[in-house]
Formats: C-alpha cells, sequence, structure tokens
C-alpha cells in the first residue's frame, strides 16, 4: 500500500507529465503552423458555389437533428485514389467528425482488405489472411471479378482460404466495433460459403440476399474483429469473391466511410458494374470526391471530358441518395513522372493542376456543392516542393507522407466545422 504522501507526490507527477505532454502538442501544432507558411490558412473553408443550397442545409439540419435529439444516423462517403486508400488523411477526418458524437459509438463502415490483394493496408486496422487469393482492380481492364463500389475485389478457390480483421490494432479497449457485418461478395456455387468463426470450433453463418449480393451476420454481443473462413463443401472446389466488408451496428451518430484505389481515376470506378447496386448500402448523405489527381497526369488531359465523367459518376449518386450533398477536393500541386530511355526517370510540374481546380469549380457550380480547395490551400502552383522540402510530401511529388496527410485532415476538418458552425 502507497503511503498517503506518496499516492499525492504520484498524483502530482502524473499531473505534470500530462500537463506537460498537452503543453508539449499545443506547442508543436502552433510552431508547425508558423513553420508552414506556404500554407494559405486564409482560404481554407468550404466555398458554395451553387445555386440552390437545399442539400447543404438538409445535411447540416440531420448533424443538427442528431445532436440535439441523440438519434439518427448520418453517412459521410469519402472516394478517391492513393490519397483515400492509404487511409491517413481519410483516417484523421474520421476521427475528428467522430468527436462530433459524443457518447453515441457509430460504426466504422465499409472497408477493404487491401493486404489480401498485396497492395498497401491502412495501418487503423489489421489484417491477416491464409490462402491463396487473386485480385481484381478497377484501374485494370483484365479482370477476373465483378467489382462494386470499391473498386477491389479478392477471389480464392482455396480449401483454407481466410481472412482476419482487427478493427483497434493498437488498443485492447478500442473505439471501433460492430454487431452486424455484410460482406459483399459472391460465390459462383452454392456448395462454397463465407463463415464467421466465433471461437475455435463455433461458426455463424449468413443470411443471403441474392438481390444486394451480400450476407449478413447478426452477432449477440459488439465485436472488433473478425475471422472469415471460406468454406467448401463440394469435392471440387468453387470460387468466392469478396469485394467489401460493411461494419455496421444500431447506434446514432455520424459514420465515416472510405473507399480508394491506388491510381483510380473517375472512370475507373465507372466501370464497376455493381457501383450504384453497393451504394445502395451506403446511402450517403454527404460525398467528399477527391477522384482527379490520376485523371490529371496525361499531358492531354481535358477539362471537358473530365467533367463529363464526373457527371455520369455524379448521376449515380444523386439516382441512390437524391438529397445528396457534394464536397469536391481539388487536386493537390503535383509533378508527373517523365520516363527516359536509357536514362534515369525524371519529375516535371504538373500544370493540369489548374485546370483541373477549374474543373472542380465547374462542378461544384453545376451540382450545388461545396468546393474545398487543397491546391490553392497548399501554395498553388509549384508548392508541391516546398511541401517537400519541409517533410510533408514525398519525394514523387504527388503523394504526402504521414504528417502531410494528417495536416491536410486536420485542414479539412477545420474548413468542415467552420461551415457547419456559420451554416445559418
Amino acid at each position: 500500500m502507497l503511503s498517503k504522501m506518496r499516492k499525492i507526490l504520484l498524483f502530482l507527477g502524473v499531473f505534470f507529465y500530462v500537463s506537460q505532454a498537452i503543453a508539449v502538442q499545443d506547442s508543436l501544432e502552433t510552431e508547425d503552423r508558423k513553420t508552414f507558411e506556404f500554407i494559405a490558412d486564409s482560404l481554407n473553408e468550404m466555398i458554395f458555389l451553387g445555386n440552390n443550397s437545399d442539400f447543404r442545409c438538409k445535411f447540416y439540419d440531420k448533424i443538427d437533428s442528431f445532436r440535439t435529439t441523440g438519434k439518427g444516423r448520418i453517412n459521410i462517403l469519402h472516394i478517391g485514389g492513393s490519397h483515400v486508400q492509404a487511409d491517413i488523411f481519410s483516417h484523421t477526418v474520421r476521427c475528428r467528425i467522430d468527436s462530433l458524437n459524443g457518447e453515441f459509438k457509430p460504426s466504422r463502415g465499409i472497408l477493404f482488405p487491401y493486404q489480401v490483394a498485396k497492395t498497401n493496408n491502412p495501418t487503423n486496422y489489421k489484417v491477416t489472411y491464409a490462402g491463396e487469393w487473386k485480385s481484381s482492380r478497377n484501374i485494370k481492364r483484365d479482370r477476373e471479378a465483378i467489382l462494386g463500389v470499391t473498386g477491389m475485389a479478392v477471389s480464392t478457390m482455396d480449401t483454407i482460404a481466410e481472412i482476419r480483421i482487427k478493427l483497434n490494432p493498437k488498443d485492447s479497449v478500442g473505439r471501433w466495433s460492430f454487431t452486424r457485418l455484410k460482406l459483399l461478395g459472391y460465390a459462383e456455387h452454392p456448395k462454397v460459403m463465407p463463415l464467421l468463426k466465433l471461437g475455435n470450433s463455433s461458426f455463424l453463418h449468413p443470411i443471403y440476399d441474392s438481390v444486394a449480393s451480400t450476407y449478413t451476420y447478426i452477432l449477440s454481443v459488439p465485436m472488433d474483429s473478425l475471422n472469415l473462413i471460406i468454406s467448401q463443401t463440394d469435392t471440387i472446389s468453387h470460387r468466392f469473391t469478396l469485394t467489401g466488408l460493411l461494419l455496421e451496428n444500431d447506434e446514432p451518430g455520424i459514420v465515416y466511410h472510405s473507399i480508394g484505389v491506388n491510381g483510380a481515376s473517375v472512370p475507373s470506378y465507372l466501370s464497376c458494374p455493381n457501383f450504384e447496386r453497393d451504394l445502395n448500402l451506403i446511402r450517403p448523405d454527404m460525398v467528399i470526391f477527391a477522384i482527379g489527381i490520376n485523371d490529371a497526369v496525361p499531358q492531354n488531359f481535358s477539362k471537358n471530358n473530365f467533367i463529363a465523367n464526373y457527371d455520369s459518376l455524379l448521376s449515380k449518386f444523386r439516382k441512390v441518395s437524391p438529397d445528396c450533398f457534394f464536397v469536391f477536393v481539388s487536386n493537390n500541386d503535383s509533378y508527373r513522372k517523365i520516363k527516359r530511355r536509357y536514362r534515369r526517370t525524371r519529375y516535371q510540374l504538373n500544370t493540369n493542376g489548374v485546370l483541373a481546380r477549374e474543373a472542380f469549380v465547374t462542378l461544384a457550380e453545376k451540382h450545388d456543392g461545396s468546393l474545398w480547395d487543397l491546391f490553392s490551400i497548399m501554395g498553388g502552383l509549384d508548392s508541391i516542393k516546398k511541401w517537400e522540402e519541409s517533410g510533408l510530401s514525398q519525394k514523387d511529388k504527388v503523394h504526402f507522407t504521414k504528417a502531410g496527410y494528417t495536416l491536410v485532415g486536420n485542414l479539412f476538418f477545420e474548413a468542415f466545422l467552420n461551415s457547419y458552425n456559420n451554416k445559418d
């Protein structure tokens, strides 16, 4: 037993440590903003460019209703390419927006086991697997699978196929849990079935919906991890394809979904036959469109074609969620890779970022949406060099570092929160 005096000293010591840690963190955040003078903080806002504010007002009204009554579900979907697949930018926003949920703990939303597809998996959830799996992606023309809203798929015929996912890999008492799991996918034969392993020898069978092509598992208690076994009961192995996992519970609040595929463009998502069908499972109230960095790489980039492709994609969202509020994120400033025969690869400033920004302005005006102008906020044309020099951008001058993505996520949330607080 500690003496009373030792307990007091221990308490004071812990209090001093925590206070110092908070002070250091605050000073770092302040110093970051002072150091990165090339960032245009004054431009960090959601710019409403439409003529009809109904979509925006209805969305903010839903948040107000939830915060007043403690009832209702709001779905936000963030969709893009590699910036979103990495899920540092989007997860930063997810965690900041989660603060608006207060005591409620809605689910984590849709995700994909990228590790099984042998591509980079977000670090905020852990994926392991067994067996042989083949991947299909919306950036590839030759695909074995029929793709949906995630733009990804993994398929297997292996008798030992298994996927394990832990939502809170760094925290034994984590934030995220689910009581209902919807597996998006399909089997080529009724004798192959995905089972949810609950213990050493206990398995939960799903409820299959042939129209939505989903396997639903209802749990009696909240879980933060899952173990899927692909059961083959025929003498011949059959193919099973997984295209996504939707983790749900019945808690009210804001759910922040994110979908990203490395290298994806707007046509990549348009090429997914089941995109609109799967989107019905989410029915987003707000969509953050961050697709465009890959569309603008070619030197013959056409602003008009880019807008036309986006128009086609947005029509799918309007069919599923007629009142959905659109937020467009302009491309970050970037360089393009120039390959030269017998010489080292070099990088060249991609001036298409200016044209892409103009296109996003047009899209926001045309579809009564808002623009978050990342291109201008980060400093405009050729500002990516300053981000690289400051440790915020990678050497390819396209992708950000972890610190850069985190900063972008915090900037976005600040703009979002200011827009919501000043909606009246």
